[in-house]
């Protein structure tokens, strides 16, 4: 089947269409039909053909490329946006919500108004979508995101010192666990491996089958090992990109400290558990970590139209 990649916002996630007749570039403005109605979108990936069972049906057309018209109409619902965010605040504080408004975002036709925000749990936000409606004379819906969302929409520099990969690049989040900090040897205090949102940084995930494959070659630190020249000890640390073990061994009486390749040892693979020094106070805020990224998946984005 023949599609289209069309992107609606910046890093969002990337949707099929099917081309028709038109010919279409990367980077090109289309008009497309979404379940939110009429939409601007920029194409991301050139017309190519992928396998039927990738495509989510029914597949839906593109309306038209996008004209010089379309693209000023565009730009003011950009404006428009800004306006409607501010209103939106007021009425979030006439009507005392407790609840963080993170964007307001207009469809291409106007035919509705959607307005982002956080909360800690579920709002009663009936009466302010009324009040919204009544200004706007168009559909509004409220829709509850997590702490991962909203950074991804506001953006921000991470601790590495460049743009955030969910703001500038990163269409999905993948999911991230402690075991991943583990398997790279990082030091497991959670403001060290947390990322401007609070949860656990995402780019924990990019080298992890890396580091599991070399992982799966190493001893574990504090294993008995037997080296090419005969003298057995204990792991005192490893190198995991050089593949290289420091091993406390015992020579004429004495402890010393030698460093081998892993190709030069023999030893009992590895067990799944690793061992590890966390304090018992750092290992409670990362399962609290954790309990928050599993709330959060579970959670479906609640919202309300009018």
């Amino acid at each position: 089947m023949k599609v289209i990649g069309v992107r609606f916002r910046t890093a969002g996630k990337i949707y099929y269409f099917a081309p028709l007749e038109f010919e279409i570039k990367r980077n090109d403005n289309v008009i497309v039909e979404t379940a939110r109605g009429i939409e601007f979108g920029t194409v991301v990936l050139p017309p190519k053909e992928v396998e039927d069972a990738k495509v989510v049906q029914p597949l839906k057309p593109v309306l038209r490329l996008a004209t010089e018209k379309d693209v000023e109409q565009e730009a003011a619902n950009r404006k428009k946006e800004k306006e409607a965010f501010r209103i939106c605040l007021e009425k979030i504080k006439k009507h005392d919500l407790d609840m963080k408004l993170i964007d307001a975002e207009y469809t291409f036709d106007n035919n509705k108004v959607l307005f982002y925000f956080t909360a800690d749990g579920r709002i009663d936000f009936r009466e302010l979508v009324k009040d919204l409606a009544a200004v706007f004379k168009t559909r509004i819906e409220l829709r509850q995101i997590g702490v991962r969302d909203e950074t991804k929409i506001v953006g921000g520099i991470g601790i590495c010192g460049r743009p955030l990969c969910c703001h500038t690049y990163l269409s999905e989040f993948a999911p991230v666990s402690i075991k991943m900090a583990k398997e790279q040897n990082l030091s497991l205090n959670p403001t060290k491996i947390s990322g401007v949102c609070g949860r656990l940084m995402c780019c924990l995930n990019n080298e992890e089958n890396i580091y599991e494959e070399l992982n799966r070659k190493l001893p574990n630190v504090g294993d008995h090992v037997t080296t090419e020249d005969g003298l057995k000890g204990d792991v005192h640390s490893v190198n995991i990109l050089r593949q290289l073990v420091k091993v406390l061994v015992e020579v004429n009486d004495e402890k010393e400290l030698r460093e081998y390749k892993v190709e030069q040892l023999r030893f009992k693979r590895r067990h799944k558990n690793r061992k590890d020094h966390t304090s018992s106070e750092e290992l409670k805020e990362l399962k609290e970590l954790e309990k928050l990224e599993k709330k959060e998946k579970k959670e479906q984005l609640s919202g309300l139209d009018e």
